[in-house]
Order: structure tokens, then C-alpha cells, then sequence
């Protein structure tokens, strides 16, 4: 494939020098298929991109100072699906914490440029673990590139030692900094405006945040979800507990906390639950001990694919409905026929994939280890009239001997560390025909497929879609199929 390289120069962080430069290429007839304001776009996007690097992050530095523009852009070869129907947000400027936050990597690159390198490192991975190339099916672009988080955990802190209290993530390749991001495009404008509501509340009582090598401190973490379908927005601050207990004798003023969230405006969506979370533990993580409802209740309700799911604060759930829709649609149509058979839903969460089968599956059976999910999981199944689900809440490979049918198909969708090899084995033995994989870390998925192949299994298909824009993170659809029984439908 034909492209033109262009330099990267200093200069470029100017966009009418980037315009300059269009101009000058297009009249040169150096490339097509692209307007001088679409070049100029990507001259200046690759420009802050390799500069903003090389600046905050040395190790994340471009080897190549130029970027590479394709001949006739909008029909890439290398681009296995159409591009066209995804809504593209936020292109016209950086968030301004792009340079600092570690929460996104290709803010300012084009998006047809973010799914071509997400495609390729999937390649990659996949050559790596000698995945032949064939079972691959490509990738899904994104929906939607901005806007599409329904929770964000935010962490309390400071960008200096004893500087302003900040609140949003952790600054990039600094751990104990946090930046403050009150712009941020992956999540709904209303989350800005209760993150920024929540810190000149803070700032104004004086708070401090918690110090994770100290100890000390009042302030560790802001949550905030929304049901997408419903509109409805829960909110809870995480704290440690009151008095001398946070090494600072401060007092958290629920009362004000809970008024100054209720006066904000926040459009077409509404604030249904504010909660405080008590957490004197020493995990840097949001771990519940003890909470309260100030106002309203501690869930949000939401829709997926025609069913009801009321999401408590603590369970697990998809981030991103729209893509989940997409993804899970796929997923009903890999899994083979359940009609009247007994399904496993492995790694369940909620027991959004168990719902959706029960209505042909004779029995489905879930099993997490979060029981808050599993909680979440029952009542979802109670509000949605299906009798057909039952649920186990522990590791996997300890409660699977505790289901009392064996299973006819079996959906496995495990969090980020994948499926344990003792658990990959016990799968194995049930022997079935087939095996949907659910992965949201195509790494441990890789893993994985190196275990089921060693236990009888081989990959018929995978596919990947990509769900969460503008970031590195990557699910994957992969259907098994038992060697043996492959084996014996030919004789």
C-alpha cells in the first residue's frame, strides 16, 4: 500500500502552518481522498500526539517522527469492517488533562488510525500464541468514541506533596499524583459538573485527602454511575470514618454534601441515590465498610435488550450499553441452539447473558464471586419474571461440583485475569461440543486458548470489538469446539 510520510515538526503545534502544509501536499497531488481541512486535522492530531509524548512520558516516546497519511483515506484496505456508522465525538480538541492523564492513549489521533493499531496488536497477540489467522474474523469499531462510560471511580488526592486538593486520576507514570478531570470525553457532561460540584465542596470545608503511604486523611474516592437507558445517576463519596479514625479529626458534612448535589442541574438526567462508603482499609481500592444512603436509594436501574437490571452501587456492570448490546447480540447468535438444554454462565456478574438465554435454555446456572452480583443477579431475575436462573456465588472452580446437572453449553465471561488453569481443566472434562469465550483482556484470553487446546478443544472463531475508544482496552467473542466430537460427526 502506497503512503506519504510526513515529518513531524515543532511548527505543526500551529494549525495554520498545519493548513499551510495541507495545501501545499494536496496541490502537490502527493495524496487523495482528502479534504486540507481533514489533513490538516491529522497533521496537527499526530503533531500534539508525538509531542505531548515524548514530553510526559519518555518510554512512550515515537522511535519515527512522522506520521503516515494512507492514499485514497477513506477506503483502507487494512480496515476489515466500515467505519462509517461510528459517531465520532470530540475530535475538534484535546481534553485539556490528555498530556497528564493515564486514562486515554490516543486522545488527538484519528479514529480510523486508533482502530487500525488496536486491530493490529490483536494480530499480533494472536500470532504469538499461533492462532491461525483464519479464525479470525476482525474487529468492531467503536459506536461511539466519546461519551459511552456509565461509572467512573474517581480518586482524591494532590498533583504536589501538600499542594490543592485535586480529584479525578492518577497522573501519568506518577502513581501518588492525581490530576484534576473535570473535562473528561468518555463520560457523560454530567458527571463533569458533579465532579466538579463535589470538589469546591470539598475545597470549601478544607478536606484532605487520604495519604496512602501515611494513613491519614478523609477523602479517598468519588463514584459516580448512570442507568443510560433510564437516566438515572447514583452518586458515592468514599471516605474513612470520622474523627480521629482518618488521623486528622475531621468530620465529613453529610448534610451539606448531599444538599449541594441536589441544587445542580444536570438536564435530561437525575440524580436517584447519594451515598457515603466508609473505607478505613489500607487497599488502595473502594472496598465497602459500611455505607450510607443520604438521600434516595443505593441502586440505578437500567435496560439491556428488553430486559430490567436494577445495578446496586457495589455490583458489577457492563460501562459501556450500547457496545454491550452489540456484543451480547453476537453472543446469542454464536451460542448454539439452548432450547430445552441446561446452560452454564460462568464469571454471570449480574446474570445479564443468563437472562437472555433462559428463554429457550431449560435451566441456566450462574456462578460469581461477587456477592454483590450475585444478589444483583436474583433480584434482576425476580424483577424480570424468569424462574429458569439459578445462581451460586463463589470462585468458579470450587462451586462448579455443586451445580446439579451437568452442563449442554457452556458461556464463560471472566474479569481481566482470566479463567484459572484448574478451572479450564473442569471445563474440559464436561466433555460438550462447543465453548463461548467472553474476554475483555485479549492477553489472558490468549492464555486461555493455550489451555483448552492443550485439553481437546480448538478455536472455530474469534472476534473483536472495539468497546471502549480513545483507550488500549479491547473484548473478544471466541467460539471452541471439542476436537473429538468434530471427530466423530465425520465419521
Amino acid at each position: 500500500m502506497k503512503v506519504l510520510s510526513v515529518n513531524v515538526r515543532k511548527d505543526f503545534l500551529n494549525k495554520k502552518v498545519c493548513m499551510d502544509e495541507a495545501r501545499k501536499i494536496i496541490s502537490e497531488k502527493k495524496i487523495s481522498g482528502m479534504s486540507e481541512l481533514q489533513l490538516a486535522r491529522e497533521i496537527y492530531f499526530h503533531a500534539l500526539a508525538f509531542f505531548y509524548r515524548y514530553a510526559g512520558r519518555r518510554r512512550y516516546s515515537f522511535k519515527k517522527s512522522y506520521f503516515r497519511c494512507f492514499l485514497d483515506h477513506n477506503k483502507r484496505k487494512d480496515l476489515d469492517m466500515d467505519l462509517k456508522d461510528t459517531k465520532i465525538l470530540y475530535t475538534d480538541r484535546l481534553c485539556p488533562s490528555a498530556e497528564h492523564c493515564g486514562g486515554c492513549i490516543y486522545q488527538g489521533i484519528d479514529y480510523s488510525e486508533q482502530y487500525r493499531q488496536k486491530d493490529k496488536a490483536v494480530r499480533r497477540l494472536l500470532a504469538k500464541h499461533d492462532i491461525d489467522e483464519s479464525v479470525y474474523i476482525g474487529m468492531e469499531p467503536a459506536i461511539c468514541t466519546g461519551g459511552y462510560r456509565n461509572k467512573m471511580e474517581y480518586t482524591f488526592g494532590d498533583l504536589e506533596k501538600g499542594g490543592e486538593l485535586e480529584l479525578g486520576m492518577h497522573y501519568k507514570g506518577r502513581w501518588m499524583s492525581i490530576i484534576t478531570t473535570d473535562e473528561c470525553q468518555l463520560v457523560p457532561g454530567q458527571f463533569n459538573i458533579i465532579l466538579r460540584s463535589v470538589l469546591e465542596f470539598c475545597r470549601s470545608r478544607g478536606y484532605r485527602p487520604y495519604h496512602r503511604k501515611t494513613h491519614e486523611g478523609l477523602l479517598r474516592n468519588l463514584v459516580v454511575r448512570c442507568g443510560v437507558r433510564t437516566g438515572e445517576i447514583l452518586v458515592n463519596i468514599v471516605t474513612a470514618s470520622d474523627g480521629e479514625a482518618n488521623g486528622t479529626n475531621a468530620f465529613f458534612d453529610e448534610e451539606g454534601f448531599r444538599d449541594t448535589l441536589l441544587e445542580l442541574d444536570t438536564g435530561d438526567m437525575k440524580i436517584v441515590g447519594i451515598m457515603r462508603t466508609m473505607n478505613d482499609s489500607l487497599a488502595d481500592a473502594v472496598i465497602d465498610e459500611g455505607h450510607k444512603v443520604l438521600w434516595g436509594r443505593d441502586y440505578y436501574n437500567e435496560e439491556i435488550l428488553g430486559l430490567k437490571f436494577r445495578v446496586n452501587e457495589f455490583a458489577f456492570f457492563q460501562t459501556n450499553i450500547d457496545a454491550v448490546e452489540r456484543l451480547y447480540s453476537d453472543v446469542l447468535d454464536v451460542v448454539p441452539d439452548v432450547s430445552g438444554k441446561t446452560v452454564y454462565d460462568l464469571y454471570c456478574g449480574t446474570g445479564t447473558i443468563s437472562q437472555l438465554m433462559a428463554s429457550k435454555a431449560k435451566d441456566v446456572y450462574g456462578i460469581d464471586i461477587v456477592e454483590d452480583s450475585i444478589e444483583a443477579a436474583r433480584s434482576n431475575t425476580e424483577l424480570n419474571g424468569i424462574s429458569n436462573c439459578h445462581y451460586i456465588c463463589g470462585d468458579v472452580k470450587e462451586k462448579l461440583d455443586e451445580i446439579p446437572e451437568k452442563p449442554d453449553v457452556i458461556v464463560v465471561d471472566p474479569p481481566r485475569v482470566g479463567i484459572h488453569d484448574k478451572a479450564v481443566a473442569m471445563l474440559c472434562r464436561y466433555g460438550i461440543d462447543e465453548i463461548v469465550y467472553v474476554s475483555c483482556n485479549p492477553k489472558t484470553l490468549c492464555i486461555n486458548l493455550d489451555s483448552f487446546r492443550a485439553n481437546g478443544y480448538m478455536i472455530r472463531s474469534i472476534k473483536a470489538y472495539d468497546n471502549f475508544p480513545m483507550t488500549k482496552h479491547v473484548e473478544c467473542v471466541c467460539l471452541l469446539s471439542n476436537k473429538k466430537s468434530k471427530a466423530d460427526g465425520l465419521l
